[in-house]
């Protein structure tokens, strides 16, 4: 048990200093499940050592949310809190590190009218605009991790006890976020030196195209919009502190041109979206556009997420994850994207992030349009990525390179 409660230390502190790196008289706000309680206290600790002037906490309570959706009439999820977006608004503006815990039960509102989940969805999207214009174009520092629930535990683990499935999640959580090391801050400096490699030559490659092929149908094209950057591992805000957005992180992204993308692609893991499984499902593009869709399971909860706005039927992220990589390796289906995005290629519906393309942060709407910059309520991650998934990127002057063979990077 001393050995877990280390470990237990350590993760709270990877998480402020490499994750949100926070920076003296700096604030930070933490947004947890209430089951999180004890982790949430070693967080705000670990803050307060390393500086911090004040952690607020944004609880929220599964239980009682299943009960709001249950009991509360359409009008309430037609409309999101103005102080509660003032205030995350107002938070940002002061420079505020912003720390996620996303440790949701994947099924939560399966059994819940999904039209009050896209209108809850779409009216916290629109109200949170502001605040996510600040995280989005890395105006602030911010993290998402993740620690054991008991039903997102008993979820992943189904077979075994409820305390077995959360502590069997702690050891594939502690593993994957390099805990389990001897120096996870060293660990994690060489983890993502790896990664600034493969940002660096793809940055140099200035690819035109990715064409994307697997056995399983996917075979899809995306242009990628003139002056793209890619990124990956950590970022620097606009103010020049370096923070990493994913603990774990395995992934190389950039932004596709918003009407470049045409053929189908195939879904490889669920997708956990809104309280709800997206499962085996299946998106024609043409011209950017979602223009067909089936899925096998929560074809609703796909059809109101692409409904949200005009931007969430194209997409705002490409990202490449090689298939041979820890969380992959690791044979867990997480049921959190947080970790399933880590072990797969992905795409994202909805808004690009304008740090990945040259001057993003200092376009206005016309201007992201005219570049092929994506905008919508929504950025909501679906993996793709295969065994067989292959990659071939092609420049301006039609040289072609294999940027991924049999799921893994060519180079």
């Amino acid at each position: 048990m001393n050995n877990f409660n280390t470990m237990l230390e350590n993760y709270a502190r990877l998480a402020v200093k490499v994750g949100i790196n926070i920076q003296k008289g700096q604030k930070l706000v933490v947004n947890s499940p209430i089951e999180c309680a004890d982790f949430v206290r070693l967080v705000a600790k670990c803050a307060y050592e390393e500086g911090a002037s004040d952690v607020y906490v944004e609880w929220h309570d599964e239980e009682l949310l299943l009960m709001k959706y249950i009991n509360a009439p359409m009008e309430v999820f037609e409309k999101f809190p103005k102080w509660k977006a003032d205030g995350f608004a107002q938070m940002a503006e002061e420079g505020a590190g912003f720390l996620s815990i996303a440790a949701s039960n994947p099924e939560l509102l399966k059994d819940v009218d999904p039209e009050k989940i896209a209108a809850s969805n779409k009216s916290s999207s629109t109200a949170m605009k502001k605040f996510r214009e600040y995280t989005m174009g890395n105006k602030n520092s911010w993290c998402v991790i993740s620690i054991p629930t008991k039903d997102w535990a008993t979820k992943v683990f189904p077979d075994v006890s409820e305390d077995d499935a959360i502590e069997k999640l702690w050891e594939a959580i502690f593993k994957t976020v390099r805990i389990d090391k001897e120096d996870p801050v060293k660990a994690w400096e060489e983890h993502l030196e790896n990664v600034n490699e493969k940002v660096k030559f793809l940055n140099e490659k200035k690819f035109k195209t990715l064409h994307y092929t697997s056995s399983n149908g996917t075979d899809l094209t995306i242009e990628l919009p003139k002056g793209h950057i890619w990124a990956g591992g950590g970022e620097n805000t606009t103010g020049g502190v370096y923070f990493v957005a994913n603990m774990p992180t395995e992934e190389v992204f950039t932004m596709p041109k918003k009407t470049g993308i045409n053929g189908l692609v195939v879904s490889t893991k669920p997708l956990n979206y809104g309280g709800n499984l997206i499962d085996n499902f299946k998106l024609t593009f043409k011209d950017g556009k979602v223009v067909d869709f089936e899925a096998e399971k929560g074809y609703e909860t796909l059809k109101h997420l692409l409904d949200t706005d005009e931007g969430s039927r194209y997409l705002g992220e490409v990202a490449l994850v090689p298939y041979d990589s820890p969380i992959s390796n690791s044979n867990i289906l997480f049921y959190n994207t947080l970790f399933d995005e880590n072990a797969s290629c992905h795409l994202a519906f909805g808004m690009a992030y304008p740090t990945c393309i040259e001057g993003g942060n200092d376009m206005n709407e016309k201007e992201k349009e005219a570049h092929g910059v994506n905008t919508s309520l929504v950025h909501v991650d679906f993996m793709v990525g295969a065994k067989d998934l292959d990659i071939v990127g092609e420049t301006e002057s039609k040289e072609k390179f294999q940027v991924f063979k049999n799921g893994n990077w060519a180079f």
